[in-house]
C-alpha cells in the first residue's frame, strides 16, 4: 500500500498510469479505512483522536472525481496518496501491522 502511495508522490506517473493508480489507492482506501478506524475507535488519546480525522478526511477523498484535465488527475490521484499513507501511519501508529 505504502508502496503505490510513494509511486504517485515520487514523481508524476505517466497519464496512462493515473487511472490505475487512482484506482488502487482508492481500493487501499476501501480497506484501511475500517482498520484504522476500528483501532481508533477505542482511543480516546490524541492518536485516536488524530486517526478519527484521517479516516474523515480519506472518506471525503473517496468522492473526488477523477477529472478531464491532466493536471487534476495528478493532483486526485496525489491527494488519494497522501491519504493512503495518512492512513498507514495511523494504522501502525495505533499497534496495526505495518501495511
Amino acid at each position: 500500500m505504502r508502496d503505490s502511495a510513494r509511486r504517485a508522490l515520487a514523481d508524476a506517473p505517466s497519464v496512462d498510469d493515473l487511472d490505475l493508480l487512482a484506482s488502487t489507492l482508492r481500493g487501499h482506501m476501501h480497506v484501511l479505512i475500517p482498520e484504522v478506524e476500528q483501532l481508533a475507535v477505542r482511543r480516546h488519546d490524541t492518536a485516536g483522536i488524530s486517526a478519527r480525522a484521517c479516516v474523515d478526511e480519506a472518506r471525503r477523498k473517496l468522492n473526488l472525481g477523477n477529472g478531464d484535465i491532466e493536471a487534476v488527475r495528478v493532483s486526485v490521484v496525489q491527494k488519494l496518496a497522501r491519504s493512503v499513507d495518512a492512513l498507514c501511519r495511523h494504522y501502525v501508529a495505533l499497534g496495526g501491522a505495518d501495511a
